[in-house]
């Protein structure tokens, strides 16, 4: 081998050492894209309760009338009426368009849902960490902007990779009636009949307007898994 070739074959090497390193430098420092967020109002600030019966809502370049809530006529069940949190579990197929709830494996509902189209709905693992008898839910651009106030029956969830601050929940949908067709911007639209079954059932046990898991009151497991149909 002459002396040529091997200094050719050196500085290939330290080249592609060099490139390597550089990679694998890039993918430790540059962090990965983050979840999109459910509904920007709840990623700007933390979900709250929101009643507001007068307001008027907008969805695919359309005006709605939001439905009426009163706080008063709402029973509550009592802390520890229900079963421990573990007894219950949410899943969602999102190529079926699909929501189970099942109950020591026996099948409490099941309903269709729409999931996220302008932007997906995340898969994984996840836990309700606040229920919320109603909230206002913006976000969107253009044509796609939407502003609904008075969204009924909401379970926000979370995991690791999915933080509270992203404003990914199960809910009530009252603008629009293609349940089993994605049609949300993230989250999991229900019928609002379904969406207060599943509100009531599913832990934390609901204990006012607004109810946080604790450790005394853990929220339900959610389940999403499947590839929604475009």
């Amino acid at each position: 081998m002459n002396k040529k070739s091997s200094s050719g074959k050196k500085r290939f090497l330290v080249i592609f050492i060099s490139a390597f390193s550089i990679a694998a430098l890039v993918q430790i420092i540059v962090p990965k894209s983050p979840v999109s967020c459910g509904n920007s109002r709840s990623c700007s600030s933390h979900p709250e309760l929101s009643v507001q019966n007068k307001a008027v809502g907008i969805f695919n370049k359309q005006t709605i009338i939001p439905p009426l809530i009163s706080l008063q006529d709402e029973q509550q069940p009592v802390l520890g009426t229900s079963d421990p949190a573990g007894k219950k579990h949410i899943f969602v197929d999102l190529s079926q368009q699909k929501l189970y709830a099942y109950e020591d494996n026996i099948l409490f509902m099941e309903t269709s849902i729409s999931s996220g189209k302008w932007f997906p709905t995340p898969t994984g693992e996840f836990d309700i960490w606040v229920k919320l008898r109603a909230t206002r839910m913006s976000g969107g651009v253009g044509d796609d902007y939407y502003d609904l106030p008075n969204v009924p029956y909401v379970l926000f969830f979370y995991n690791k990779d999915v933080s509270q601050a992203t404003g990914f929940s199960l809910h009530g949908a009252y603008w629009h009636n293609n349940f089993g067709h994605p049609m949300s911007h993230g989250c999991v639209n229900m019928r609002i009949t379904d969406a207060e079954k599943l509100y009531h059932w599913a832990n934390p046990v609901t204990t006012g307007p607004t109810t946080y898991a604790s450790k005394e009151n853990t929220g339900t497991k959610v389940t999403i898994y499947g590839e929604a149909p475009i």
